[in-house]
């Protein structure tokens, strides 16, 4: 099959493209920022050893973590008006979808970093006269925010790639855009190249970004405590 690229049709609607790039980048941003607020409250609840908190705590993130994030989407968008009674934008529904199943991994990585700090450096550092608080803010802390870097930077990648699901509720972001760029080019090829450039060039500079705030913080991890 001889086919012929033509990605000059794509670029006469960059604009198209750039708008919705920019609509992905805002619910992106806003449910990153939710779900590490709801990712918090999970943990806690899961750390706290109380039953009645750990409990729905860890029913919340196993049905999240389990089930399709297309489906968390038409739940958000159809399902929670039935539920409350009050229809919902697309914007609003993708941010309410993002941010729950983002908070259910999130609760995960945070957990799973303090977990991982030893007991004894609890123990040790109140056996040389250490409030909690200061046990937690300048030996727990800094420890566990270096070893929940990395799964925190994937599951935020995953993220925005999962933003690509918005487009089924008709919401404009990268992903509805390149469909109806499609619909006026007829150009599949070079519409979804274009749009997994965009995404590869996105994501590869904030991976860049990641890994040098990684080795930043492994250096002051090193630091002793003033």
């Amino acid at each position: 099959m001889n086919y012929e690229w033509d990605f000059g049709a794509v670029w006469a609607y960059r604009q198209m493209l750039l708008t919705g790039a920019f609509g992905t980048l805002k619910i992106a941003a806003v449910a990153i920022v939710m779900g590490v607020a709801i990712g918090a409250v999970l943990a806690v609840m899961r750390l706290s050893g109380r039953r009645w908190l750990a409990l729905p705590a860890l029913w919340f993130t196993e049905f999240y973590r389990n089930t399709p994030p297309l489906i968390h989407f038409f739940w958000a968008f159809y399902g929670l008006p039935v539920l409350i009674g009050v229809s919902l934008d697309p914007y609003v529904a993708a941010i309410i979808a993002l941010s729950t199943q983002s908070g259910a991994f999130y609760a995960e990585v945070i957990r799973g970093g303090v977990v991982s700090v030893e007991r004894g450096q609890w123990e040790a550092a109140r056996a040389i006269g250490m409030q909690a608080s200061q046990v937690v803010r300048r030996v727990i802390l800094p420890q566990a925010a270096q070893r929940m870097l990395p799964p925190f930077l994937e599951r935020s990648f995953e993220l925005i790639k999962t933003t690509a699901l918005a487009s089924t509720l008709a919401y404009s972001d990268l992903m509805y855009q390149a469909m109806q760029v499609n619909s006026i080019t007829f150009r599949p090829l070079e519409v979804y190249t274009f749009v997994a450039a965009i995404f590869f060039v996105s994501l590869l500079s904030l991976s860049l970004l990641a890994h040098l705030l990684e080795r930043r913080l492994s250096r002051f991890a090193l630091l002793p405590a003033g």
